[in-house]
Order: C-alpha cells, then structure tokens, then sequence
C-alpha cells in the first residue's frame, strides 16, 4: 500500500489522517460532512490515485448514523474501504497507556493497518438498505403498540375489565370495541340492535351479522354483571379510546410495511427460497432479509453464526470452566426472529413436514435430552447452516432432501 487514510468519525465532521508509505504522516485536519468538505476531499483522493498508481486505503470505525454520509460518500465515487466495527477497533488498538482523543484515535487506525489484514467492507445493494431500514421500522411500531396495549390493559381494568376475557385483546375487533365502548355505562345505552350494527360497520374484517349479534348479547351480558372502577365521565374512558385508535392505526401500519418489503423482494432468490421453508411466512421472510443483508457477504457459516450471535462462548482458566453458552454480541433482533420462527414450525408438526422439527425432536428425545431452548438454539444453526448453501446454490427447500441430513 503506498497511502492510508483514517478518520475518527463524530458527529458532523472527522478527524482526518492522512500517512505515506513509511508510516509517516503526512496530513491532519477535519473534514466537515458536507458536499464541499466531500469534494475537496475527493479530489485528494484522485491525486494520491494518479500519484501512487493506486487508490489509497481508507479506514474508518462505524460510528452508528454518524459515519454514514462519510460512507455514502465513498459509495457514490466508487472507493473501497475497511469500516471497523467499534469492538474490533477498539481491541486492535488496545496499548498498556492510551490517550483517548480523536486525534490519537485516527492516528492509531492509519498506523495500525499497516500491520493488519483488514478486508474490504462488502458493500450491498440499495436494496438491503432499504428491507434494512423498513424492518427496524417495523420493529419500532411493534414496541410502541406493545407499550400502547400496555397502558390500555392497565386503564380497561378500570373501566370495563370483563372486555378482555371475552374478546381477543390483539383482534381489530377488540379495539372497535374499546373505541365505541370503553365503559359498560355507554354500552347498557344502546339496544342488541344498534351494537349489532355498530360493530359490523366499523369491522374493516368480514364479520357477519350472526357473528355480530352474538357479540352484542355477551357484551351486553357482561355489561350488566359489571361494576367498573370509574364513571363513563372520567377522562380515563377517552383515554383509552385513542389508545384503541393509535393500536388500530399503528396495526395497519405494520400491515402496509410487510406488503411493502414483500412488493421489493419478491423475484430475489432469498425470498423465495425462505419462502419455500414450512412455518416461514411473508413477514418473518422480509424479517429475516431485512436483519441479515445480503448472505453472500458471509464466507462461511460459522461467521453467519457469529452474526446472528449463537456462536459458542467457552470459558476455561485453571480449574475453572463455565458451562458452554452463546456469546449473544451478534444480531439480537434476528436472533429474536429465528427464536420463534423456530417455534413457529414446531407448533406446525402436525401439518407440515419440517427436518428442523424432527432434529429439535431428536435433541428432546436422545439419552441426554436436551432443554427446550438449547434444542431451538441448536435448530437455528441448523437452520443458518442450511439457508447459507440454499442461497448461495439458489435451491429452494426440500423435506426429501434436507431430511438424510437432519
């Protein structure tokens, strides 16, 4: 390599390093994130290029939405570059006496990749970004409406607690109901009729009318048998109705988010084949693409693992050892998927032919059965093991198949 670049990556600017071919440097200052900053800095690059015969070496340590611009930057004039994740910097550049500034930090980064073998970062597609960002959207307004649900379950305990034991508190019915009768009060008003037609009117869902008035009579029952905590004046009641209304809202949200990632990946080769696995529906499909990227990034397994963050941690010093356990510092939200994806297919035994079904069997039926989340564990490495050659081989999933090797 004849020139490195680093930069330390805050918010708004980086310090800058620029170091020859004899590790010395040659340039230290700030560049501003900004399109003029960018282009003086390209043209830095184009002169270290013509002047080298090469494209120098740029490293830098991710710094969560901090340092994307830098690397859109890159992206868009076509320069490679090794983006360090904070824990691997951090132990690369470890000393026994460490000033931490960024200024010794882009220092350290342009000396110490002299003497390290950073690969190249694998740059994806616009379209891994994008399922990227629609899924951890998609997981934001799933916690809001559990934190909304929450709050609403504390408040109808006041209200009109027998609401819950009757109705499926997740069904959009569920939460018409709360929106048109958030107290047993306001509810005794009206006739079996007006319910009746009430509720069939503000289900988006096919709800016959037969359905609709049963509903209207053990809703009218319960009423009667209720003794609710506050008045159908207290402020709570209205309270609780927008907590209906923004569930509802944010429901159909999650909705149009599955139908949108799903529109962008179907035709991708990964879809399908995800698709093609029994109990791996629509959205933990576009989940599983969202959280993982582009799989062929990965040079084998074993990093998918690590990934995903079910790789082994093993402890051992003198007498000492600790059990066995994953080391958990990968993925945590596609860990959570693949936890109850797996779940998922062994609630569909009896429907579907699964081999990860009959290998999480196995694992709870051998001499030394395993515990039920250590068997799971174990089926999502399988599982990793397996998506890694179907994709990269572009096979769709077979039972026939799959199952010699379960």
């Amino acid at each position: 390599m004849k020139h490195v670049i680093a930069f330390d990556v805050s918010k708004g600017k980086s310090t800058m390093t620029v170091y020859d071919r004899y590790k010395s440097c040659e340039f230290e200052g700030e560049l501003e994130h900004t399109r003029t900053s960018f282009l003086t800095l390209h043209e830095r690059l184009m002169e270290l290029t013509k002047l080298d015969g090469q494209a120098p070496e740029i490293v830098f340590e991710a710094t969560g939405v901090y340092s994307k611009s830098l690397e859109k930057f890159l992206r868009d004039y076509g320069y490679q570059y090794s983006r360090m994740n904070p824990l691997e910097a951090n132990l690369q550049m470890a000393s026994m006496r460490r000033h931490k500034t960024d200024k010794s930090d882009a220092h350290m980064l342009a000396k110490t990749h002299f003497n390290m073998d950073r690969d190249y970062t694998y740059q994806q597609e616009e379209y891994y970004e994008q399922m990227r960002a629609l899924t951890r959207y998609y997981d934001e307004v799933d916690i809001e409406m559990n934190h909304l649900r929450n709050r609403m379950h504390a408040i109808l305990q006041l209200s009109f607690p027998e609401l819950e034991k009757l109705i499926t508190p997740k069904s959009a019915l569920f939460l018409n109901i709360v929106q048109l009768y958030p107290h047993p009060a306001i509810l005794l008003t009206y006739s079996k009729t007006i319910i009746k037609n009430r509720l069939k009117e503000n289900t988006r869902k096919n709800l016959s009318l037969k359905r609709a008035e049963e509903k209207a009579i053990v809703l009218l029952e319960a009423a009667k048998e209720s003794y609710p905590a506050i008045s159908p004046m207290d402020i709570r009641c209205e309270q609780v109705k927008d907590y209906a209304k923004r569930i509802a809202e944010l429901k159909e949200k999650k909705e149009q988010l599955v139908k949108r990632m799903v529109e962008l990946s179907e035709g991708r080769t990964e879809y399908k084949i995800l698709r093609s696995f029994p109990g791996i529906g629509d959205t933990t499909a576009v989940r599983i693409i969202g959280e993982l990227g582009d799989i062929r990034r990965f040079k084998n397994n074993k990093q998918l693992n690590a990934y995903v963050g079910i790789d082994i941690m093993t402890y051992q010093s003198g007498n000492t050892r600790y059990q066995d356990r994953i080391n958990k510092r990968g993925n945590k939200n596609l860990r959570k998927i693949l936890f109850f994806m797996i779940k998922a297919m062994i609630t569909l035994r009896k429907t579907t032919n699964n081999h990860l079904v009959d290998y999480y069997d196995k694992l709870k039926t051998q001499p030394q059965r395993k515990p039920h989340k250590v068997a799971v564990i174990a089926c999502m490495n399988k599982f990793l093991k397996l998506i890694f050659h179907l994709i990269l081989h572009n096979i769709p999933y077979d039972y026939n198949t799959a199952r010699p090797c379960a």
